[in-house]
């Protein structure tokens, strides 16, 4: 795969893809291993969700209240396919997704709330929800697994706001992408701990996928242990912030 400069461009590279392209270590025992192919079903069931039950689009700000989760990398990728913009600790939005919607029901001023349950391949929120909460993993598997009408965006037009500035369309993915790629060299599998925070989370899932490598995304909980490292082959690693 080539250097993709565009979400839809790297999602359509994405599609043939039967390599692992994100994994999910999570606490008790979960790993979740997305292939290229399911990777991009997941993102386009998650886009047909934003824009035909949520009228995203551009403009649209969608905040990601979640720690770092593969669901919350779906939603990533789903937000700037739809060319809505996604929020990461911003002030305002009309779409929170969120695996905490007690806390932010009711909230002021009003958005529409999305709840993810944090279990790594839960099929719905286990309880009762808030009054108008929006429950993902019950909703979206009945949306289709291709999103028809991407949206190529304003390269201007932001596409992440987060406390350390924003990042427009433009420079969403970058010109360089990181060394390693499946064309007669060695893949890139990249160890990614989810402590190291969404911006860093992001920018270098997007970074790895653009040589078409596999993220490994590592929940606080895991050890990461000498095995972990061989039987997912890695050969890169983003380090802990300290």
């Amino acid at each position: 795969m080539g250097t993709n400069r565009t979400i839809e461009a790297l999602l359509a590279a994405l599609r043939p893809d039967h390599s692992p392209g994100l994994i999910w270590y999570g606490p008790d025992a979960e790993r979740v291993e997305l292939s290229g192919r399911v990777l991009d079903n997941w993102v386009a069931k998650t886009a047909n969700l934003l824009v035909e039950e949520l009228d995203a689009g551009p403009g649209t700000v969608v905040q990601l209240d979640m720690a770092p989760h593969w669901r919350g990398i779906v939603w990533a990728l789903a937000t700037w396919q739809t060319g809505a913009t996604l929020g990461l600790g911003t002030a305002a939005a009309d779409v929170v997704v969120t695996s905490d919607p007690g806390r932010l029901a009711g909230a002021q001023p009003p958005a529409q709330l999305v709840a993810v349950a944090p279990g790594a391949l839960q099929l719905r929120w286990e309880g009762e929800l808030p009054p108008g909460v929006l429950d993902y993993a019950a909703e979206v598997r009945a949306f289709a697994d291709f999103f028809a009408d991407p949206v190529v965006p304003d390269p201007d037009a932001p596409a992440l706001e987060h406390p350390g500035g924003t990042i427009s369309f433009g420079a969403l993915l970058p010109q360089e992408a990181a060394a390693g790629t499946s064309g007669g060299q060695v893949r890139r599998h990249l160890l990614l701990p989810a402590r190291a925070g969404w911006p860093a989370v992001l920018a270098e899932s997007l970074a790895t996928w653009q040589v078409a490598g596999t993220v490994v995304l590592v929940h606080p909980q895991v050890a990461v242990t000498q095995r972990l490292l061989e039987s997912e082959r890695i050969n890169a690693q983003l380090q802990e912030p300290s």
